[in-house]
């Protein structure tokens, strides 16, 4: 059985794609954990009210992404 026809290009792009995947989101991962280290030190320079306000912005954003994802589910 010859597999070199049409469909061997396709299997061949898909496999590398495959492989390729995990590496972009770690890449992707990284980008964000840096941003985010270097945006919590710019906030804690700021102070201690911001730090406050910051913490309980993004407390109500987890809560109501997961209220959405719960509520989207069923």
């Amino acid at each position: 059985m010859d597999e070199s026809g049409p469909g061997a290009a396709v299997y061949a792009e898909e496999a590398l794609l495959g492989l390729l995947l995990p590496f972009w989101q770690v890449v992707i991962g990284a980008v964000v954990l840096v941003v985010l280290v270097l945006s919590v030190g710019r906030l804690a320079r700021r102070g201690k009210s911001r730090m406050t306000t910051a913490l309980l912005v993004t407390a109500a954003a987890i809560i109501g992404f997961a209220v959405i994802g719960v509520l989207l589910e069923g």
